[in-house]
Parts: structure tokens; sequence; C-alpha cells
């Protein structure tokens, strides 16, 4: 079947339908998104996708509201909002669209499911507040930010609603992808990493070809012994620490006391390296001139760390 009509209500725009679109005009670019509270546009038919609005959820029919009761509920009894639905039932393909390797497709799409679309979710239908978040960051949540795309109380002029939905959509539809290509990237920063922890055997630096994400990598081999990483960094290279966790700005290990801070000949002083160059304050990356260079860094950096956790 051939989807022609992609339809929402009209009136003020919210994150939820704004992000559904996102996800069917990716996939029914030929579709016409229609704005509309009239019974027979929001009434079901063949060519057409209803979300939004309503009042029923039935994904054959091609309906996707979560405003009647009883609402429509994920298996753990939390509330969808009509993104959480149109992504349940198009996410899959959506990737596909976006050329997401066939291997990788279910695991982005309940990451991306749990990271994104759920608290959209949880937001839309009042089952969280914002607020908790305290009222500096209140109005930073990404579906606060899309909403202050709508156009003010006394912007009454014809069609105003309308332009404004248009307008926000491709703002969205940058996020939206924005965190799907990030995704992506860190699964396949995933093999490399593996590759290279393999290759690290038993020592305690992970050496890189890129910078990439890799502490998802360490953590899902179990390689605990890693306490550092080092990758070119165009010219140079770089020594980082590994966090301890996801949640938290503790490092496994953190570089030398007395190099934090310095730079060049002071730094080259503090190490006895010959080529380095910086280490900020905070102990969690340093950069020198060369791969010989930092390799030393390394060096001089387990040994550090090993003697302090022995004693």
């Amino acid at each position: 079947m051939t989807i022609t009509q992609l339809v929402t209500h009209s009136g003020g725009f919210h994150a939820d339908e704004l992000l559904s679109s996102v996800i069917l005009t990716r996939l029914f670019p030929d579709a016409t998104v229609l704005r509309s509270r009239d019974k027979a546009l929001i009434t079901p038919a063949e060519g057409r996708i209803i979300y939004d609005v309503g009042g029923d959820f039935d994904a054959e029919a091609g309906i996707f509201d979560h405003h009647q009761r009883p609402n429509p509920l994920r298996e753990d009894g939390q509330p969808y909002s009509s993104f959480g639905l149109i992504w349940a039932h198009y996410g899959h393909d959506y990737l596909r669209a976006l050329d997401v390797p066939e291997a990788d497709v279910n695991a982005i799409h309940d990451s991306f499911d749990r990271g994104f679309v759920l608290p959209i979710d949880l937001l839309d239908n009042g089952a969280v507040n914002a607020s908790e978040a305290g009222p500096l960051f209140a109005g930073l949540t990404l579906p606060a930010l899309l909403e202050s795309l709508k156009p003010v109380f006394d912007d009454r002029e014809e069609g105003v609603d309308d332009r404004a939905f248009a307008a926000a959509l491709p703002i969205a539809r940058a996020f939206v992808e924005a965190s799907i290509r990030r995704k992506a990237a860190k699964f396949r920063a995933e093999a490399m990493v593996m590759t290279a922890i393999d290759a690290a055997g038993e020592g305690h630096v992970l050496d890189l070809p890129m910078g990439m994400p890799f502490r998802g990598a360490v953590v899902k081999a179990g390689a605990d012994h890693l306490l550092f990483v080092i990758h070119p960094r165009g010219e140079e290279w770089t020594l980082t620490t590994i966090r301890s966790g996801d949640d938290t700005f503790e490092n496994r290990a953190d570089l030398p006391v007395a190099w934090a801070g310095q730079k060049d000949a002071a730094l080259e002083e503090a190490s006895g390296v010959k080529g380095a160059k910086f280490c900020h304050n905070g102990r969690f990356i340093a950069v020198a001139d060369s791969r010989e260079a930092i390799l030393q860094m390394a060096d001089i950096a387990v040994k550090e760390a090993l003697a302090a956790a022995g004693s």
C-alpha cells in the first residue's frame, strides 16, 4: 500500500508528533503531512497514517494515538506517546533507510528506544517532571527546546502554526539522525576496540588507531586490567584515562601528579620524556609529539598507578 497522507493534529505542536514526523517523512517522502482535526481526515483510510490524534491505536489500521483510555502501555507498564508507538512500529525500517547495518538494527533500535524515545514518551505523558533535574535544566530538555519553536501566544497570523511546525521538522530531524549516527558509530568502534584489547593482552595500555568511543567495549570485554588509552590525534598522540563508570568522573587510574597542568619544557622535565607537550590539570589526558614519546609517558603512568595501588 502506498502512503500518501501523514495526518497529525493542528494547532500547537509537541515533541512527540514532531519527532514522529521525522520518522514517517523519511520512510514516506512523497506523502503529504496534514495537520488537522477534521473527523474525515483523522479516521483511518487506505494510504493514510494518523498519529497523535484520532483517539485510537491500531497499527494495522494506521492510527497511532495515545490520548484515549485505556492508553497504550509498554510491556513494563510505562506509557507510550505517539513517538513511542511510531518508533515501535516503524523504527527498524527507519534505521534501514539510514543504512544502518542489518546486524546492528535491533540493538540500535532498542538503545535509541531506551535513551531517546522513552524519555520523550514519559515527559509527554507527565510520567516524569523535567523540573526534577533542577530549575536551571527544566527548560533545556529536548521537548522543551523543540516546543520553544512554536509561535508565541499573540502571533495569530493565518497558517502560523503549520509554518512553525514545518520549520521545526528539520531541526528535530537533525537531533534524531545525529543520535542514530553516534550509536551506529559506537557499534563500529566496538569491533575495532575489541581487536585492540586482544592485541593488548595482559598489558595495561589500550593502543587504538584513532580516537573513538572505547569504554563500552572495555567493560563488555571485562578488560579490568586496562588503565590507559593511547591514540593519534592529527600530528600528535594522546594518553587518556579510563573512567571507572558511566556516572562518575573517577578514573581507574590518574596520570602522575607531577604532570598536572604542565606543558612543553616543564612537562618534559617533570616526566623525563622528550616530546611531552601537555597534561591537563585534571590528569585525565596528556599529549606528546610522537608515538615513541606517548608510549614512554604511558609506561611511566602505568608504573606509578600500579605502585600506588600496591601501597
